[in-house]
């Protein structure tokens, strides 16, 4: 499986930008190597078009959500099922997220290691709020691009073995920042 998962990888890197677009599109409803691999890979390269292709994966992800979405609208749980045959605890804690959280939900499996894939064919399937699905979905995959591309245009690679790493103290930070937030709230009112 990995041996396959790199040669679908080496297929996306021999076509440039346009790999890392058709990348960062079918990674977000289907399954293939995450776009993070050749982001870091073109980032070191140029580092000068960091930024350029920082946006590419973020639209082209987005993009690829509301296919997922879509996906998950048309076809629910029977396409979830022949998408991701051994996943259906996985969708049920899915599911819970939503009734409590929604687009926070998918905000954070955009932005984290989480399946991002997994949350865009839920949406659909659980009629999440289109344009909420859109703005958490534009804001989580560009956090997460953005957050990599700048730290490999500043740090170069003596950063790179250690992007997993920020993204998850990023995530933290940000998961602080929302308690915080909450919390002050309850205690102005």
């Amino acid at each position: 499986m990995h041996e396959l998962l790199s040669q679908i990888n080496n297929i996306f890197q021999s076509m440039g930008v346009q790999g890392l677009a058709l990348n960062s599109f079918i990674e977000s409803f289907f399954l293939v190597p995450p776009p993070d691999i050749l982001l870091v890979a073109m980032d070191l390269a140029k580092p000068e078009k960091a930024l350029y292709y920082a946006t590419v994966c973020t639209i082209f992800s987005a993009l690829g959500g509301v296919v997922g979405y879509l996906i998950g609208l048309w076809g629910g749980r029977p396409v979830f099922n022949f998408l991701f045959k051994n996943k259906h605890e996985q969708f049920d804690n899915v599911e819970r997220l939503y009734n409590k959280y929604g687009a926070i939900a998918v905000f954070f499996s955009a932005f984290t290691p989480i399946p991002y894939k997994i949350f865009t064919i839920a949406s659909g399937i659980l009629y999440m709020n289109f344009p909420q699905f859109i703005v958490a979905s534009f804001l989580g995959r560009g956090l997460r691009f953005y957050l990599v591309s700048i730290f490999l245009m500043i740090f170069g690679e003596t950063i790179r073995q250690y992007i997993e790493l920020v993204i998850i103290i990023a995530t933290i930070l940000i998961i602080l920042f929302f308690v915080i937030l909450y919390k002050k709230r309850y205690i102005f009112k």
